[in-house]
């Protein structure tokens, strides 16, 4: 028979239970020490790249180079960082700068640079080409921005300041502290790598903080993040660099602007002819238009009714215009040279007819070369402030994209260049694909005039209103459809029209104006009108009061009445009893 053995287990000794979930747990919290416990990093990360680091707004933005003791920084930066509106031409190969009161073409490969056409000879050009990049000399701009600049100590950055620029001088603690903890670190924390070491009382600037950390820089530009704890503030600095500003006297106007277009295609109308015109005290003849690719420009001017109409004590701004031409627009902006050629005449001519303004026209441009307008205006400007001129330029409401008569204005920079901008606030149904409808009905009027008020400045802003309206014609054809004409008619010859057909206007809610209508039996046709008159343009005149714009345009002088200058002279009226 089988013999059972018994064997007897001996238990663990409770001591080493205890033991082992002691050291297990130890292992735990010390794994986890490891991993969260926030020991600094010693990745040491290169701060500047290259050689001549520019440093600008508190990163480095480039590299500069030095050609016979002359430093050089490239133009895309100056374009980028300091001046967006700087151009470089490509015809001439100049880089063009503009200011309030200076047009500076600075020309590849040449001892000389201009300066409102007057040459300024240097020993080395200003503009160098290398490696596929254009250079500017620093040295030769300073005098057109408020910069200055210097050289860094061991590491030859190159730090350009602007007038403005804040920052606080500091030094760290005087006490032992581990090097570690003086170290400047890419982010406010001891886990990101760093860029440079730091000694006990060094010299610092301070130029930003976020939580329990400054943003310092070093001597040698180099920055980074510090505890605050070791840092002492010293004194606060301000950049304060003198840039004077020249400013022009214009011919000044008492009360808001009411101007009227002098619509001139061939020659100047009689002025015995004129009537009067209550509260005008702008009008704006079209006399010169672009004639030709190399900048010619067509003149219609007259010196007797320039004289005759500062007689009656308006002030007189000739319009030039594009002739509304795309492809002659194109050829004779693109370059520097056919822009300055179109200036001179305007300046002469400006002075030859006793001008006090110029009116810019420009319309029908493609969208793209909408930059090369704005050019256009930011050189001309300049010269004729420096001849005492108002300058105005006609726009748009927006109309969308890719609309040669709306896409290419530039509106924001354009304000900033020009005396006034006078909207076109009209033409809102032209032709058979608008339909039937107002010329400006004052809804959209009031829409488009808020929207465009958060690009352009109230005090610039004249609100252009029209004199005329369409008659429009809905005739029913022998297949069922209607072919849809209109024309446009003067204030006078809407008025005969309406007492021809015997008609009552009736006020029209939806477009703010009266409206009249004539169906004509043997043409199978309807006749519909939105009328200006008396009471539409006090409507409009009430906008331009609300929204406390500049003034008033009209187009045109010979589309108006009687009644128009007294409607739109509330204007005038509503301005004095305000004061």
């Amino acid at each position: 028979m089988a013999r059972l053995e018994y064997t007897k287990n001996n238990k663990l000794s409770t001591k080493w239970i205890i033991g082992g979930l002691i050291s297990a747990i130890l292992l735990i919290i010390s794994s986890i020490f490891l991993i969260l416990y926030p020991f600094a990093s010693t990745e040491k990360k290169t701060y500047f790249q290259g050689q001549h680091p520019i440093l600008f707004m508190g990163k480095q933005q480039g590299n500069a180079i030095i050609e016979r003791n002359t430093l050089f920084v490239p133009l895309s930066f100056v374009k980028k960082s300091i001046d967006g509106t700087i151009h470089y031409d490509e015809k001439s190969k100049s880089v063009v700068i503009t200011t309030t009161d200076k047009v500076v073409q600075m020309p590849t490969d040449s001892l000389s640079y201009y300066v409102n056409q007057k040459p300024v000879n240097l020993q080395l050009s200003p503009i160098l080409a290398k490696n596929g990049e254009l250079y500017i000399a620093l040295d030769s701009i300073l005098s057109f921005y408020p910069l200055q600049y210097k050289t860094l100590p061991d590491s030859d950055a190159i730090w350009i300041q602007q007038d403005g620029d804040q920052y606080e001088n500091g030094r760290l603690k005087d006490k032992e502290i581990n090097k570690e903890k003086l170290r400047l670190r890419t982010k406010p924390t001891w886990q990101s790598p760093y860029v440079a070491g730091m000694k006990s009382k060094e010299e610092i600037i301070i130029e930003g903080e976020k939580d329990d950390y400054y943003l310092v820089r070093k001597a040698n530009g180099v920055s980074g993040y510090i505890k605050k704890e070791y840092v002492s503030k010293e004194d606060h600095v301000k950049i304060s660099i003198k840039h004077e500003r020249k400013t022009f006297q214009i011919p000044k106007i008492n009360g808001p602007i009411q101007l009227t277009w002098e619509a001139v295609y061939t020659k100047n109308p009689d002025m015995s002819k004129i009537p009067e015109m209550t509260g005008l005290n702008v009008i704006s003849p079209t006399w010169f238009s672009l004639a030709s690719n190399d900048g010619a420009v067509k003149n219609l001017a007259s010196l007797d009714y320039s004289k005759w109409a500062q007689g009656k004590g308006y002030q007189v701004w000739g319009v030039f215009s594009n002739s509304f031409d795309p492809q002659l627009t194109h050829e004779a902006f693109k370059d520097f040279d056919t822009r300055s050629a179109i200036i001179r005449q305007l300046l002469h001519f400006s002075q030859m007819y006793h001008l006090q303004g110029m009116n810019f026209d420009i319309e029908n441009v493609n969208p793209e070369d909408g930059p090369l307008v704005t050019q256009f205006m930011r050189e001309a400007a300049p010269y004729l402030h420096e001849a005492g001129l108002v300058i105005s330029m006609d726009i748009t409401f927006s109309a969308g994209a890719d609309n040669n008569w709306s896409s290419f204005y530039e509106r924001p920079q354009l304000a900033e260049i020009v005396d006034y901008l006078i909207v076109m606030a009209y033409d809102e149904h032209t032709n058979a694909s608008s339909g039937s409808g107002s010329v400006a009905s004052l809804p959209w009027v009031e829409r488009n005039l808020e929207r465009l008020l958060t690009e352009v400045p109230k005090e610039k802003l004249i609100l252009g209103v029209p004199l005329y309206a369409r008659l429009w014609k809905e005739q029913m054809n022998a297949d069922g459809t209607v072919e849809i004409t209109a024309k446009a008619l003067a204030m006078d010859k809407v008025k005969a029209w309406l007492s021809e057909k015997g008609l009552q206007p009736k006020y029209d809610e939806e477009s703010g104006q009266n409206y009249a209508e004539f169906y004509a039996a043997d043409e199978k046709a309807t006749y519909k009108i939105w009328i200006e008159d008396q009471f539409s343009l006090n409507k409009r005149a009430e906008l331009a009061i609300k929204y406390e714009l500049a003034g008033i345009g009209t187009w045109s002088r010979l589309f108006g009445d009687q009644t128009a200058w007294t409607a739109l002279n509330l204007l005038a009226d509503r301005s004095v009893t305000q004061k």
